[in-house]
């Protein structure tokens, strides 16, 4: 079995929550048997996946390809133009080393037709990363048709790439790349899944990439969301999945109970993009 924390910083802050090397085999193999069930239970061709460059769809597109196969597996790159050239090259880069097809849309054409349509001034998008919220998560939306029109062209299911990190805090744009027939990651803690990228091989520099959003023209995950990924982890692992106070959470975490509280109140308020749209009970 291959070395598994070579690629990985081994001084994980505040908390390790990394798997035993027993465990992330185990882990691994349970995540292959879960894509193959959802092929088979949909009676799909093979998978299709929206391709960043990061190490979320990475992972995601050489699980299936362990799974299903190259010949199963198509991956879509839709770059904006505030993605940085380098992510859309990575993706590229990670299409051709799993030797998987895959295809390049750029939405931007798509993007203005929308924003021209519904008469909104596309100059100030990038001003502010709020004002240029709605933006993005159009952005997302319009991925997510693109690729499952690609998707159901060839009977495949749409594989998506979400982790629990991202889920638990509502770091995803519902019915954009939230908008997907699975999510194999999505009880995985960030950490664990550079765990995973390593074990299955994938490149140091993508297993070590910093996160960005690519939605619109601000900087990365962890300065979005107030703190880094690891102890992001930590705070969920402790006080939203595990029962600690947010006091205790924020001393072991090294990290104040106002960015725990933080945390929840994201946790709560995204409980709508974890769940099927809410409908009365019904009176008979």
């Amino acid at each position: 079995m291959p070395e598994i924390y070579d690629q990985i910083d081994e001084s994980i802050e505040p908390v390790d929550l990394r798997f035993s090397e027993t465990e992330i085999e185990e882990q691994t193999d349970h995540l292959l048997e879960f894509i193959r069930e959802r092929v088979d239970a949909s009676d799909a061709d093979g998978v299709e996946i929206a391709l960043s460059g990061g190490i979320d769809s990475t992972v995601t597109a050489a699980l299936a390809v362990e799974a299903l196969g190259a010949d199963a597996v198509h991956g879509v790159t839709l770059p904006k133009e505030v993605n940085e050239d380098e992510n859309m090259s990575d993706a590229e880069r990670v299409a051709t080393d799993l030797g998987i097809s895959y295809d390049v849309f750029g939405i931007d054409s798509i993007m203005n037709e929308v924003l021209e349509t519904a008469d909104a001034d596309s100059g100030n998008i990038a001003e502010d990363q709020w004002e240029g919220r709605y933006v993005g998560n159009t952005s997302a939306r319009v991925r997510m048709t693109v690729t499952y029109l690609l998707a159901n062209r060839e009977n495949r299911i749409v594989l998506g790439t979400g982790n629990r990190a991202e889920l638990a805090t509502g770091y995803v744009t519902k019915y954009g790349d939230g908008g997907v027939d699975c999510n194999p990651l999505a009880n995985l803690y960030k950490q664990q899944v550079r765990q995973v990228a390593a074990y299955l091989g994938v490149d140091e520099s993508i297993v070590q990439k910093t996160p960005t959003g690519g939605m619109v023209d601000y900087g990365t995950d962890e300065e979005e969301l107030g703190l880094d990924y690891n102890t992001l982890d930590a705070v969920l692992a402790f006080y939203i999945d595990g029962n600690l106070s947010a006091s205790v959470t924020a001393r072991l975490t090294d990290t104040t109970p106002e960015k725990v509280n933080e945390v929840e109140r994201l946790h709560e308020e995204s409980e709508h993009k974890r769940t099927p749209p809410t409908e009365p009970e019904a009176l008979f």
